[in-house]
């Protein structure tokens, strides 16, 4: 007999971690999560810029219980600490949605040694630390799901991201040797290249907000955080049971034309 859809697409009953969850896509990720009732811990580096998001969250009518808790992700023990005090809260772990990231735009010839560090050590390293930590509290109840962002700045370069994109694509490759390798813990890894999104970081360099955006027609170049979270939650659910080591790209319509003639 064939699941109920609905079902299948769900999160609810889920124990998730959601980095990088102070403002835009990841917040929204950990909004839609405890809408859907699964109880999710969302963190920051900054124990201030995530506790109003779960006073938010927990004072709403969603059925999920949210968990601010302060890391960053390039710390290992704040990470290790992150894993722990999830487990402890919720009982277990089934889904990490590795969102924290950090970008900013210059050329290359003027992208410091510190600045590459800090933009690889963020993106990718970040990446890396939580995946390592978390692997055996997603693998201990049965397995579970691993979200990783790209963007698409990782797919295809983006001039003046040079560092940027480099971290990015090193996510990708990551996520799919890591989903190859994890596979028998049953554990399936998958990643998202978002395109431009408008998030508070984007309203404030480019006065692009959520609001402006048309979603009548078909023709977009800019997306919403709501957009990106309905993605994450498709490749957290059953739904998505038959992808492992995908990059979804999410970037409305394609640019065809824009590359080189013969």
């Amino acid at each position: 007999m064939t699941p109920d859809v609905n079902e299948r697409f769900s999160v609810a009953g889920q124990r998730a971690i959601v980095t990088g969850a102070s403002s835009g896509i990841g917040r929204a990720i950990a909004e839609r999560f405890a809408a859907e009732g699964a109880d999710v811990a969302i963190c920051s580096r900054e124990q201030d810029n995530v506790d109003p998001v779960a006073e938010e969250i927990n004072e709403s009518d969603a059925p999920g219980e949210c968990l601010p808790i302060e890391c960053d992700v390039t710390d290992r023990e704040a990470v290790a600490a992150l894993v722990e005090t999830t487990v402890e809260e919720f009982g277990g772990l089934d889904c990490l949605v590795n969102n924290a990231g950090a970008s900013f735009m210059a050329d290359f010839e003027d992208v410091s040694p510190n600045g590459w560090k800090t933009i690889v050590d963020i993106n990718l390293h970040g990446t890396y630390h939580c995946c390592h930590v978390a692997g055996d509290a997603l693998a201990a109840d049965g397995g579970g799901t691993i979200v990783n962002f790209a963007s698409v700045a990782g797919v295809q370069g983006s001039p003046k991201m040079s560092h940027y994109g480099a971290a990015k694509a090193g996510v990708i490759n990551f996520t799919s040797s890591l989903s190859a390798e994890w596979a028998d813990r049953d554990i399936r890894v998958n990643c998202i290249a978002p395109g431009l999104v408008a998030t508070p970081g984007v309203a404030s360099q480019m006065g692009i907000t959520a609001g402006d955006i048309d979603r009548t027609a078909v023709d977009r170049q800019i997306g919403r955080s709501d957009e990106i979270a309905d993605l994450t939650q498709f490749l957290a659910s059953p739904a998505s049971s038959y992808m492992i080591g995908e990059t979804v790209e999410i970037k409305g319509v394609p640019r065809i034309g824009e590359g080189g003639g013969d």
